[in-house]
């Protein structure tokens, strides 16, 4: 019998109809010959799941739901919710407790890269990554005099939401005049709120996955060059970049890129696909390689980034996808 799989998407942040995206393009590139998938909706008012021609309700309470052809169960959740709660850990302690197999990181791994705060400053002694210079804030405290934040972090500076993705509510600031406003915008996506100091240099991504074998796989590195002030939002899903694979940087520094990624893959304990994006700066073949965010449920339609480098690779990312599940399920 085939497997059946829930591919889990929506959630309740900003990157909603992105998740949904990212489920179509999984439920195309799952092999059909082994695997039934379904793709299950979380929204705020509910949990539906698409069967055939039917919108039918998911039972919480055992994540299982009532066909017309009878009661079905799912054998795995493949998790593609960019944001709370599927990238947090929420999602994965619910299945945890469902003893329901996923294909992400767990919990903890889960809720620790989500947090972009805690991340940088639990990767920031790995030797040859450097992480950016950062300060927090958390709603309801009084925030610091912006030329006190400009004094240490310098301008232009980036505020983002610390939990989140897909650069919604992040501001490029140029100015002390313009830091409050941003720290506002941020807070519309979460309840802490981070400033960055500003990286310069070559933006670059590169995915990973762990093989059935035990080997951490990473994938040809991209190049992300954009039109934009950075790689915001509109410049990810309204085709205002270019994304060249293999990239254009030394092999000795894709070499050391991808090394670095395979430790932060090993030192974290993932599971499943991520992918790490860099600023390299300084001089080429020698650059220094800034974390830039680790993210656990990359977006995967056709033209995101990790199915450009399995394509690159020379891989088929059906196998890839059978790879993680079947780690899971055996």
């Amino acid at each position: 019998m085939k497997t059946t799989i829930a591919i889990v998407a929506g959630g309740f942040s900003s990157e909603h109809d992105v998740s949904l995206r990212s489920a179509a393009g999984i439920q195309s590139f799952l092999d059909a010959t082994k695997y039934d998938a379904y793709i299950v909706r979380l929204d705020e008012d509910g949990w539906t799941v698409q069967y055939g021609a039917d919108t039918l309700p998911i039972d919480r309470s055992d994540f299982s739901f009532q066909s017309p052809d009878g009661h079905r169960r799912f054998d795995f959740a493949y998790i593609t919710i960019h944001g709370t709660p599927g990238e947090d850990g929420v999602l994965q302690g619910y299945f945890d407790l469902l003893k329901i197999p996923y294909s992400t990181s767990g919990v903890l791994v889960e809720a620790l890269t989500f947090n972009k705060y805690a991340l940088n400053n639990y990767l920031r002694p790995v030797s040859g990554l450097h992480v950016s210079d950062s300060l927090l804030f958390r709603r309801g405290e009084t925030l610091p005099d912006p030329a006190s934040v400009v004094e240490r972090l310098g301008l232009p500076l980036f505020v983002k939401p610390n939990a989140g993705g897909s650069s919604y509510g992040v501001t490029k600031v140029k100015s002390a005049d313009a830091f409050l406003p941003a720290v506002a915008a941020a807070f519309e996506e979460s309840d802490e709120v981070m400033a960055e100091a500003l990286l310069i240099g070559t933006e670059v991504t590169c995915g990973a996955y762990l093989r059935r074998d035990g080997e951490v796989v990473t994938f040809p590195i991209t190049e992300v060059v954009t039109t934009q002030e950075f790689f915001d939002y509109d410049a990810k899903y309204n085709g205002k970049v270019d994304e060249i694979t293999p990239a254009r940087i030394a092999p000795e520094t894709a070499r050391r890129v991808s090394e670095m990624t395979r430790r932060i893959y090993r030192l974290l304990g993932c599971y499943g696909i991520i992918r790490i994006d860099y600023i390299l700066s300084g001089e080429a073949g020698a650059e220094q390689i800034n974390l830039l965010e680790v993210n656990t449920t990359p977006g995967m339609t056709a033209t995101s980034f990790i199915p450009q480098q399995v394509r690159a690779a020379g891989l088929d990312i059906a196998d890839v996808l059978s790879d993680i599940i079947e780690g899971r399920l055996n």
